[in-house]
């Protein structure tokens, strides 16, 4: 008589069922926006909007089924690789459909629509195999705060970006040769973040302070109340938002570079170090501040 599984032992094909789920989250997305073709304008609309919920969708199950890996101590080599796929199909190919199909389909410039979307989905799947290629790579271990060019899911909010502008701000100028022009140049600087060696934050290097935790749960209600009654401008204000990051990034990330004697610390500490620094090259200028506040006073050039 065979033993019984055990409970964790059923459990460990979870991940990899959650990347499957994603996949067809992913898939179905574009499905959505192919029958939306040739139909009025408020069918559309709902199947646009549909279609970018399944990909905020993939994207958490994406965000998941790693940790969950990890936490069943179900990590395998089949599921490294069907997650990377699954970020191909899921992140790449359908966002490409879905602009071109939302904008460029039917246009004076759907060829060139189609050009910049096969662009997108080649950078997309190039990022994927350059992160995998550089996974078991020795370096140092501030990297592992920091991706290399945009991460795909990231690439993927971007590319969606217009259309989530032309649902929020409707109008004939998007049927426009220059609206589909603008929309074109967006796609190819996405596609270039995308495989650009420019550094970018990881979400979980940010560190919460104790005494923030209670707002910043209160901000998370917010921020999902927004998103149900505004999705479209929340998902522009994310893009906003990434994208004044990156210079934050990339400076946090030089900084790093130039002091090697911090590399072993976690990022909480290395943050402290670099505010430590920072006052010992200016002493003048914290006591300078809050001299000037407390006489109220204001400083130089009227500022």
């Amino acid at each position: 008589m065979k033993p019984r599984l055990k409970p964790q032992d059923g459990l460990r094909i979870l991940p990899s069922a959650m990347t499957v789920a994603a996949i067809c989250f992913g898939l179905s997305a574009v499905k959505l926006c192919v029958d939306a073709i040739n139909r009025d304008q408020a069918f559309q609309e709902s199947r646009y909007t549909v279609a970018m919920a399944f990909l905020a969708v993939a994207a958490i199950l994406d965000a998941l089924d790693g940790r969950a890996a990890r936490m069943l101590n179900a990590t395998s080599k089949m599921g490294e690789e069907i997650d990377s796929l699954a970020d191909a199909v899921n992140f790449g190919v359908a966002p490409a459909f879905i602009v071109y199909l939302a904008i460029f389909n039917g246009t004076g410039l759907a060829q060139v629509g189609w050009v910049v979307a096969l662009l997108y989905a080649v950078c997309i799947v190039l990022r994927l195999a350059r992160f995998n290629a550089r996974l078991h790579g020795d370096k140092p271990a501030y990297e592992q705060q920091f991706f290399t060019g945009m991460p795909a899911p990231a690439g993927a909010i971007g590319a969606i970006g217009p259309l989530a502008a032309k649902l929020q701000f409707p109008g004939d100028w998007w049927t426009s040769p220059t609206a589909q022009w603008v929309v074109a140049g967006w796609m190819i600087g996405v596609s270039l973040l995308v495989v650009s060696a420019i550094p970018m934050r990881k979400i979980h290097t940010f560190a919460v302070p104790r005494q923030m935790a209670v707002p910043l749960l209160a901000l998370l209600a917010l921020f999902i109340a927004a998103a149900i009654q505004y999705g479209y401008l929340v998902i522009l204000l994310i893009i906003a938002a990434y994208v004044i990051h990156i210079p934050f990034a990339v400076r946090s990330r030089a900084w790093l570079a130039d002091h090697p004697e911090v590399w072993d610390d976690k990022p909480k500490q290395q943050r402290q170090a670099r505010r430590a620094i920072r006052r010992a090259q200016h002493p003048n200028r914290r006591v300078v501040r809050r001299s000037a506040g407390r006489l109220g006073l204001r400083r130089p050039g009227g500022q």
